[in-house]
């Protein structure tokens, strides 16, 4: 059994002021093998503390400064790649293949994108007689989920510590030991103390503390819409500055001039890599509809030959759902997609065969779908595709843009023209033309309820900072 029963306080490891232990489990066993303790709102009160009197130094110290302690972090995070795959396996059933080559790496990636922004960053610019500085924002609270541990705790953690700012983090109690790892790193690599702060907690207890926190300057969260709204309420008061990085219906457009074969195959990939949680996943999939037919057939034989399986064989490409609520949810919906009429093509409810144990759902393809289906409105989580006919283009885009959501999507095309001219009318933060791979550099937000602000590259880390204009600086 692996515990952690302190909180990183300060740049030590503290009590929590009221004792209250939660399990982790495993999702691939149903059993809890580590526990850790749950903070309240005084716990939170120490830690603001902690990092607004650490504020007054860090944010003075020099880029030169700030480049060196990046540099030590990411050799100590280097160092510990192994320990952080194997955790995040164990905490949310990511296969250790996923694990090992992106799960940990990707909070490296951050790392690394970050410290080239921040080497090139000018953080004093002149228009006409005006200075114009850019100052660390303060304290700022974050609020992580656990689809992407790691990778979600360092593209808010990388660009604090290099614009200056202090900070105090709730990850997801679902993988709360991946981030006690990166507060070890965080202590190994020298970081002042106050300056990183780790409260492990549940939202009521913890995340609404951080959003209300008066103390706080800038609340970062990446969640569920639901739980952004409630932040972005909770944050009103005391006007902080408030980014959301929250849900996503992601559309994927296959126009009919490109190679089918390969568009599908690559879709079906995507919607169901990490199990299908991810908040960019590509879940509805658009055909057109004399190629309805050819695609389904496709993507079954994709969506069958991802069989889940124990996370902790290399052979396994897909794990199970990370909690029992999320394999319910998936459920659900699921049943709803096929008491609305949708084509059941595979998977369906119930677990796998030889899977009764472990949140392990069925690669599910859902054809013939309608974009007023609840398969096709909500955000599933889960490894389900949707796959909707459409007569033409412009059908295709409004169908695309019809959802409350707006993170990220695909267009394929056998012309790469014509598919930047689909992409560029579809309301979405990123769009990824003929199976682009994510740019760290490159801005990563949403639209409408997707969230506001971006994250990654440039503009990510221009959210930490707050502006000021001298006026008459220069004659």
């Amino acid at each position: 059994m692996r515990e952690s029963l302190r909180f990183y306080i300060d740049g030590k490891w503290a009590d929590p002021v009221e004792p209250r232990v939660g399990d982790v489990i495993n999702p691939a066993t149903e059993e809890a093998f580590g526990r850790v303790s749950l903070g309240n709102a005084a716990d939170v009160d120490r830690a603001v503390t902690a990092a607004r009197n650490a504020f007054a130094m860090y944010s003075q110290i020099s880029k030169a400064e700030r480049i060196a302690l990046l540099e030590k972090v990411i050799a100590c995070y280097q160092e510990r790649l192994d320990d952080l795959a194997e955790t995040i396996s164990l905490e949310m059933g990511a296969p250790m293949s996923l694990a090992n080559t992106a799960q940990a790496p990707m909070g490296l990636a951050q790392l690394t994108t970050t410290l080239e922004v921040l080497k090139d960053y000018d953080f004093e610019r002149t228009r006409g007689t005006t200075l114009i500085i850019k100052y660390p924002i303060g304290v700022c609270g974050f609020i992580t989920p656990w689809n992407w541990p790691t990778n979600q705790i360092m593209c808010k953690v990388a660009p604090a510590l290099a614009a200056g700012c202090t900070i105090v983090l709730k990850p997801s109690e679902v993988t709360p030991l991946s981030a006690v790892i990166i507060a070890e790193i965080i202590d190994e690599a020298g970081v002042p103390a106050g300056v990183f702060n780790l409260i492990n907690g549940d939202g009521p207890g913890v995340g609404a503390a951080i959003a209300e926190h008066p103390d706080i300057d800038m609340v970062s969260i990446t969640g569920s819409t639901r739980a952004g709204v409630l932040v972005a309420k909770a944050a009103a008061d005391s006007v902080k500055r408030v980014t959301l990085e929250l849900g996503g219906k992601s559309a994927n457009i296959i126009l009919k001039d490109a190679d089918l074969t390969e568009a599908v195959t690559h879709g079906v990939q995507k919607c169901f890599g990490n199990s299908g949680q991810s908040c960019t996943s590509p879940s509805r999939m658009f055909v057109h509809e004399s190629q309805q037919a050819e695609a389904l057939e496709i993507a079954k034989e994709v969506a069958v030959g991802l069989e889940p399986g124990d996370p902790s064989s290399p052979d396994t490409v897909m794990g199970p759902v990370a909690t029992k609520a999320q394999y319910d949810k998936i459920q659900r919906l699921i049943q709803a997609g096929i008491d609305e009429g949708a084509e059941l093509v595979c998977g369906g409810t119930g677990k796998p065969d030889g899977l009764q144990t472990g949140y392990y759902v069925k690669p599910t393809v859902f054809g013939s779908v309608r974009n007023d289906m609840t398969i096709a409105r909500e955000e599933i989580f889960g490894p389900v595709l949707a796959i909707l006919p459409y007569e033409t283009e412009e059908e295709a885009i409004v169908l695309a843009n019809d959802s409350e959501y707006g993170l990220s999507g695909c267009v394929y095309s056998g012309d790469r023209a014509h598919a930047v001219a689909v992409a560029s009318k579809l309301r979405t933060g990123q769009v990824h033309i003929n199976g682009a791979s994510a740019d760290l550099t490159a801005p990563f937000g949403g639209y409408k309820k997707s969230g506001n602000g971006r994250e990654w590259g440039v503009e990510g880390f221009e959210e930490f900072l707050e502006t000021t204009a001298l006026m008459g600086a220069f004659p």
